[in-house]
């Protein structure tokens, strides 16, 4: 299960570009019950936090980066950015953004698997982190769809030494890999990866994607706000046995992301 007690290796944090703040605010306003607060003043600035219950689940922020689309960026806890950084060159990654301190809140940088998949990392500060995790609206799964599940296991694996344990789809569907951090027991599993062909990842024009799983008590109720908000439905609802109840659903930008209501364990 996602904490926020800063195991590295784990997420810590996320936040979401957006082409347009205001509209997004709005949309996970009303699709989670989230209230957007502003990191500054005026009409110019555009970025902030979202919280929940008065405790800060995601970060939102213009979308600046010339051709990229509209996506949530996963950060993992680190205890040194720097030397993370020269992990993912050693494993055949690209450095997107290099180490850079955020004031005294943190380190943050970001980051290219071999294939594309962005990612990112942050060595705390003062600052942890999201101040909520695995409670109706807010982070609970993260989870990575790429064309390569070996070389991905291989790449993550050698970055954050992830443990990983496969399981079988039912129908034939093939594996669906969980993800622990480095020396944690599987009650941890924090997130999952799962071998797609390229054709079916075309929301990333066929590169890697990762994207977060909120927690939400009604699956159904939860899809008819998004929809309702302008935005649209990929698959589902759909029961997923031993998961619970989930749909993965596109904002107004087309950025992914997947809502969950647990499964009752009994």
């Amino acid at each position: 299960m996602i904490t926020t007690d800063l195991t590295p290796g784990s997420p810590c944090w996320l936040d979401l570009g957006a082409p347009d703040v205001r509209a997004a605010a709005g949309f996970y306003g009303a699709v989670f019950g989230w209230e957007y607060e502003s990191m500054g003043a005026g009409e110019d600035f555009e970025g902030g936090m979202f919280k929940k219950d008065g405790k800060t689940v995601a970060g939102l922020g213009k979308l600046t980066e010339e051709g990229a689309r509209s996506a949530w960026m996963i950060y993992y806890t680190v205890t040194d950015a720097d030397a993370t950084t020269q992990a993912v060159r050693s494993a055949g990654g690209t450095v997107r953004v290099a180490p850079m301190d955020l004031e005294d809140w943190g380190r943050m940088a970001q980051f290219s698997d071999p294939l594309g998949g962005q990612f990112a990392v942050w060595q705390p500060g003062k600052d942890s982190g999201f101040e909520m995790a695995d409670e109706t609206g807010s982070l609970s799964w993260t989870e990575l769809y790429t064309s390569d599940a070996a070389g991905a296991k291989e790449f993550y694996g050698g970055v954050f030494g992830w443990q990983f344990s496969d399981m079988e789809l039912p129908g034939g569907g093939g594996a669906y890999t969980m993800i622990t951090p480095a020396g944690q027991p599987e009650e941890r599993m924090q997130g999952g990866l799962m071998e797609l062909p390229k054709e079916n990842l075309a929301l990333a024009n066929g590169r890697p994607y990762w994207h977060p799983v909120f927690n939400v008590d009604d699956c159904d109720a939860a899809v008819a706000r998004v929809t309702e908000n302008g935005g649209s439905v990929q698959m589902g609802p759909e029961d997923a046995e031993g998961v619970g109840r989930l749909a993965v659903c596109l904002d107004p930008a087309n950025a992914d992301f997947v809502v969950l209501t647990p499964a009752i364990p009994g």
